[in-house]
Order: C-alpha cells, then sequence, then structure tokens
C-alpha cells in the first residue's frame, strides 16, 4: 500500500494554514486567551486553527440548520459552526463545565453568533436522550470526553437527518488507537469499530489534526 499522507514539518503545517480559511482577530484572540489561561494539557482541547476553518466549511457545504456539539470548552469549535449556519440556524451545546464555557459565552456574543447557541451544563449523554427522538438534526460536532463516545453516538445517529453529518474528533489518538494505553484511547478504539460496522452511515477517517471521522446518515 501506498501511503499519501505527507508528514507535517512546522513550516509545512504553517504554509498550509497561511492558504486555507484566514483567522480573524476575534478567533486568534479567543486561541491566545485559552492557551495563556489554562495548561499546556488543557488548552490541546481546543480545536486545532484548521479544523475550527473545516467546521465552518462543512456547516456551510452541508446548508445544515440544525446542530449539536458535544464537547464545548472555551468555544472556538461553537464559534466555528454557528458563523456556518443560517441567521435562523440552531446549534445546541453540551458541556459539564462552566467555567470554561463562561470563557465561550463571551466570545459568541462578541461575535454575533450567540443568539444562534443554546449551552446546556449536564452530562451530555443524559442531555441527548431529551432531545426530540425523530431525525431532525443536520450536523453533529463530537469531542468530548473519549469513553462516551459510543454512548454519543448511540443517541445521535437515530436523530439525524437523511444526509446529515457527524464529525467526530481525536479518533486516532495520536497513534495509540493501534496500541491503547488507557480507558480512553480503549473507548476510541472501540468507537472506531462501532462506526466501521454500522450500516446506518458511510464514514471515513480523515488523518487530520488527531484524526477526524466524518459521517453521513444514510
Amino acid at each position: 500500500m501506498d501511503f499519501k499522507t505527507l508528514p507535517h514539518s512546522p513550516e509545512l503545517y504553517a504554509y498550509a494554514l497561511a492558504h486555507g480559511m484566514p483567522l480573524d482577530d476575534l478567533t486568534r484572540e479567543l486561541i491566545a486567551e485559552t492557551h495563556a489561561a489554562l495548561s499546556p494539557r488543557e488548552s490541546d482541547m481546543q480545536v486545532s486553527p484548521e479544523q475550527a476553518g473545516l467546521l465552518t466549511l462543512l456547516t456551510r457545504l452541508t446548508g445544515a440548520r440544525t446542530a449539536v456539539e458535544v464537547g464545548t470548552f472555551t468555544g472556538l469549535s461553537a464559534l466555528s459552526i454557528a458563523r456556518g449556519l443560517p441567521e435562523d440556524g440552531r446549534l445546541t451545546c453540551f458541556d459539564i463545565s462552566a467555567e470554561y464555557t463562561a470563557v465561550a459565552r463571551r466570545y459568541w456574543t462578541r461575535a454575533g453568533v450567540d443568539k444562534k447557541i443554546e449551552l446546556r451544563i449536564g452530562a451530555a449523554a443524559d442531555g441527548l436522550r431529551e432531545l426530540p427522538a425523530e431525525p431532525h438534526i443536520d450536523l453533529v460536532f463530537i469531542d468530548a470526553d473519549k469513553v462516551g463516545y459510543p454512548a454519543y453516538w448511540a443517541e445521535l445517529v437515530p436523530r439525524m437527518n437523511p444526509g446529515g453529518l457527524l464529525i467526530i474528533d481525536n479518533v486516532l489518538r495520536a497513534g495509540h488507537v493501534l496500541a491503547p494505553r488507557n480507558d480512553a484511547d480503549r473507548a476510541i478504539a472501540r468507537f472506531n469499530d462501532i462506526v466501521a460496522a454500522d450500516d446506518r452511515v458511510d464514514a471515513i477517517i480523515l488523518p487530520l489534526a488527531d484524526g477526524i471521522t466524518l459521517a453521513r446518515r444514510r
């Protein structure tokens, strides 16, 4: 098998960012505040700049009007999705941290997208079960506790509209899905098997950032 994914040097990564969707000053400020206020381990939970651009682009491409996010952190991913939604679009976010999401709320307001976003604090699996059971969701982004991924998938797939898109982050775990070291790695390896065997979706893993699954509901 030929391997056609390039290794990324810092210079090539910078080149790719420079030739992609540009970051505005507000996004740069949010990224900088997250990194300045939190430890490297915590701030690494923020999506990368190219992921932010991808989320906006995919939201626009799919014409999504109703979106759900599981795992919001300081709000960059939600900001990116909300910017891709139409003015009457709606994004429901689930997170357990009022502290992290307080930062998110400030930036959503400054960006003028706060009216599109509903934030629900609490256990995501419980919150997802409270959503209408019938298909009504156009786009989903999952980037929360890795052990919870199978449960989130089980709740969300039946609620997706035909043609709806699920986007799942961290599905390669820095390569540790090949030899799991901990519960999170094992959960993601199991989750990837679940997605691959699910005949309700067409799915692909992109080796972007820490691995992103794109799954289209049939």
